[in-house]
């Protein structure tokens, strides 16, 4: 059982769990260009009754060294990202408060174009009944 979930805080709608990819964070980028996405601003929430401590969020994924991750202040990005494919720790995660985070994706021209659906942001901490 997943104890927390994603949303995307534009329209707060749940992010779609692996392998469904209906309502994914997505990027179209141009890797000739060696185009860099903008933030998407998404939020966790743990299950109703439930609360997470040393929640982690982590790309996962043939390509999650190209995707980045940046708490949230009030709103924007901190500007103080994590490096690319490294995680973002948010801390404690309740069923109430959204904890927000902020991910973007990066192409580079030596790769090949691909619709890429293999990497996954992956939260992970510990759960309790609370």
């Amino acid at each position: 059982m997943a104890y927390i979930k994603l949303f995307k805080a534009s329209d707060d709608s749940q992010v779609s769990a692996s392998p469904t990819t209906t309502n994914a964070v997505s990027f179209t980028l141009r890797a000739d260009q060696n185009e860099v996405g903008s933030f998407q601003r998404l939020y966790a929430l743990a299950d109703n009754g439930y609360v997470c401590t040393t929640v982690e969020i982590t790309p996962t994924g043939d390509t999650a060294t190209k995707w980045q991750l940046d708490s949230d202040v009030t709103g924007s990005p901190s500007g103080s990202p994590e490096a690319y494919g490294d995680p973002l720790s948010l801390g404690t995660v309740g069923d109430t408060t959204k904890v927000y985070f902020h991910v973007r994706a990066k192409a580079i021209d030596s790769e090949t174009p691909v619709n890429d659906v293999t990497v996954t942001l992956v939260a992970s901490g510990v759960a309790a009944a609370e």
